[in-house]
């Protein structure tokens, strides 16, 4: 029995202390076209992560899902999969309710690891554009995000990461992180961003070269954009880089858009996740109607 005066244990260290088993979980979901429009074809898992449904503020053209994930983050020995199938013609927009976690690692090291692969039909879409993932000090976690294109085929994503948690003043100064996002087009790489931190590099966090002491970074990824697509968005991705440094009043974050072969990227560095979520969903109301023909509609899950 616990004695009333000893405290309450804080629900990650009650994570922590569970059996060293790894409770993993798997999502698989197929998006196909019907004369109703994009459907929810079939949805499959195992372990804590699934959907409801499928929600269309859009029209039946495109469909919105909420990926859920009740346990709401990884220890040590957690595996996360989840696999995106869209047929030809289909579209749909995935997003989660709230931020994900990695917790603190136990002493064994057993890897907290999240993969994300997204099969992108002819002629389809996809955006991925889930809520910040916070990496609590000392874990030990590789996130890797997967896209597979077909012709004709088009994505929008985006990662926002917080190492260690900076409002509790607790930074990333232990623990490692392996995080890669890779866009392949029929078997052919189109572009690989891979950030790798560790014991051996942590001086990255704080370098001119690497992070220079900012704990929130962010990636947005968009395209394949056509040479004249690309040549029209970049003044007004710059201009709102700027109108957002106005709107928040602060100067200590860094923003840059570039392009990269077919794809344009937009990197954020600063201090808060909520900020990067401000500035990739401004710029998403930009490139959304130029890369995909359709007017940025906000999950309302976002609003909550």
């Amino acid at each position: 029995m616990t004695s009333l005066s000893q405290p309450t244990p804080r629900l990650p260290e009650i994570l922590q202390q569970r059996h060293a088993s790894a409770w993993n979980a798997e999502l698989s979901l197929q998006f196909g076209r019907t004369a109703r429009g994009t459907v929810l074809q079939r949805a499959e898992h195992q372990g804590p992560l699934y959907v409801q449904k499928a929600f269309y503020p859009e029209g039946p053209d495109l469909a919105q899902v909420y990926l859920l994930h009740p346990p709401g983050g990884m220890v040590s020995g957690d595996r996360l999969q989840i696999r995106v199938n869209c047929g030809d013609n289909s579209h749909a927009l995935l997003t989660t309710p709230g931020a994900g976690r990695v917790y603190r690692a136990r002493p064994d090291r057993s890897l907290q690891h999240q993969t994300n692969t997204l099969n992108v039909g002819p002629d389809s879409s996809v955006e991925w554009l889930p809520m910040e993932t916070i990496l609590y000090p000392d874990a030990c976690t590789r996130l890797d995000t997967h896209v597979n294109l077909a012709d004709g085929a088009h994505f929008i994503g985006w990662e926002i990461t917080s190492l260690g948690m900076p409002n509790q003043n607790l930074p990333f100064d232990s623990g490692n992180l392996s995080q890669t996002l890779q866009i392949n087009r029929n078997g052919r790489v189109l572009l690989r961003e891979r950030l790798q931190i560790d014991d051996r590099n942590r001086t990255l966090l704080g370098g001119s070269a690497g992070l220079r002491g900012y704990p929130v970074t962010g990636l947005m990824v968009a395209g394949p954009f056509t040479l004249t697509d690309t040549q029209a968005s970049v003044p007004l991705i710059e201009t709102l880089i700027k109108q957002l440094r106005q709107l928040t009043g602060e100067c200590d974050a860094l923003a840059a858009v570039s392009l990269t072969g077919e794809f344009m990227t937009i990197r954020y560095l600063g201090n808060r996740t909520d900020q990067a979520m401000k500035l990739f969903i401004r710029c998403w109301h930009e490139i959304r109607p130029q890369l995909l023909g359709r007017e940025a509609c906000e999950p309302r899950i976002w609003a909550t």
